[in-house]
């Protein structure tokens, strides 16, 4: 039995960790499918049985990476929030712009969510591995509330709309969107892809605000 259990926990939790992260960066450049276990014990300098020490299979991996660097940009986000003082409509905007920094400076991120996403529905992920991951969203959409009252009260987002609406249309144009151009999924034809993505932000923002 250890004598400083502290001091294994430490160790336990930068283990697991740097597995999670060695993990990101193997699925974000080779795609999820091909890369092993194996691979991740490898390219972190550890036994396989200690990757299955921590993750018992693939899929547990694969949701906890996901959670873990989506919760990344999430708190940033909603800590960002809490601390400014905006309008409803100011706070719309700023969602819309983090997907554009998304695509300027995370594209692993969003080649990592692309490969995700199919990776999940091919496994058939359970809900309850996904959970850590639908927390993240849950404490965006918990956020977004916050938002929708104030615009109820400032009058800067536009009437006829259910809150649910907005935030999911947001979410799955704004990610969709960028998601597409990071792994080059959408033809250009010459065109700058973030005058693209800048003009859906500003249709979006258009749709949804009182000038």
């Amino acid at each position: 039995m250890s004598k400083n259990p502290e001091k294994d926990a430490l160790r336990a939790a930068a283990t697991k960790q740097k597995l999670v992260e060695t993990g990101f960066h193997a699925f974000a450049e080779r795609t999820i499918d091909p890369v092993t276990m194996n691979d991740i014990a490898e390219a972190a300098g550890v036994a396989v049985t200690t990757v299955y020490h921590y993750f018992p299979s693939k899929p547990s991996l694969v949701t906890a990476i996901s959670a873990w660097v989506w919760k990344q940009h999430a708190d940033l986000f909603i800590d960002t929030l809490n601390k400014d003082s905006k309008t409803a409509a100011e706070e719309l905007a700023f969602l819309l712009e983090t997907f554009l920094e998304l695509y300027r400076h995370h594209r692993d991120l969003l080649r990592f969510n692309q490969f995700f996403n199919v990776y999940v529905q091919h496994e058939g992920v359970t809900t309850q591995m996904m959970r850590p991951y639908t927390n993240v969203i849950k404490a965006l959409n918990e956020r977004f509330h916050v938002t929708w009252l104030k615009g109820q009260e400032d009058g800067t987002l536009r009437p006829g709309w259910q809150e649910q609406e907005v935030f999911c249309t947001v979410l799955h144009l704004m990610l969709a969107a960028v998601t597409r151009y990071a792994v080059g999924l959408t033809h250009t034809g010459g065109l700058d892809p973030e005058k693209e993505l800048i003009m859906l932000k500003d249709m979006l923002l258009e749709t949804f605000t009182v000038n």
